[in-house]
């Protein structure tokens, strides 16, 4: 870690934030029999998947992953998913990053799923970073942060050689 990284959770306190959503996600679920959890790749992906170990692990819900993959540099809504419609439709969707930064992300990760029929669809971050410039809401959030613009939060998880953390640069 350089001079100017500023750990914000380590190992230990990541597994407990993800555990705390799990609960929070099976609590707004409760008479659901399955949920998708759509993970934007590739660490919101990496996240879904440590909240589906949970899930399973405490609960009977059938939850199937869901991989979304959005061209972040265009203007324009560029996705693609590992699954087609019929995987999601007329159930309950809970999108999946590691840092809302703009919002930008989210929103495009949501216009995914508007054109087919869902019962909702919910949202999880790792860290809220509070500078959205969309009209984006966090179902459940792991950390609530204020930083200035120019601040850099990065999510360090199954990197191989390293452990999991965040840090603000």
């Amino acid at each position: 870690m350089a001079e100017s990284q500023l750990l914000i959770l380590d190992k230990k306190q990541i597994q407990q934030k993800i555990n705390r959503i799990a609960y929070q996600i099976l609590e707004d679920n409760l008479n659901e029999k399955e949920i998708v959890l759509a993970g934007i790749w590739d660490r919101g992906y990496k996240l879904a998947l440590r909240l589906k170990k949970v899930l399973t692990k405490i609960s009977d819900l059938k939850v199937t992953m869901l991989k979304v993959e959005l061209d972040r540099v265009s203007t324009k809504l560029i996705a693609s998913t590992d699954l087609d419609e019929t995987h999601w439709k007329n159930k309950v969707i809970i999108l999946v990053d590691d840092v809302l930064n703009s919002g930008k992300t989210l929103a495009y990760g949501l216009g995914v799923f508007l054109n087919t029929p869902h019962k909702k669809i919910r949202t999880v971050v790792l860290v809220d970073r509070s500078h959205k410039i969309f009209p984006i809401a966090t179902d459940f959030v792991g950390l609530q942060l204020a930083t200035v613009l120019k601040e850099h939060v990065d999510v360090v998880m199954d990197v191989e050689g390293e452990e999991d953390k965040v840090y603000l640069s």
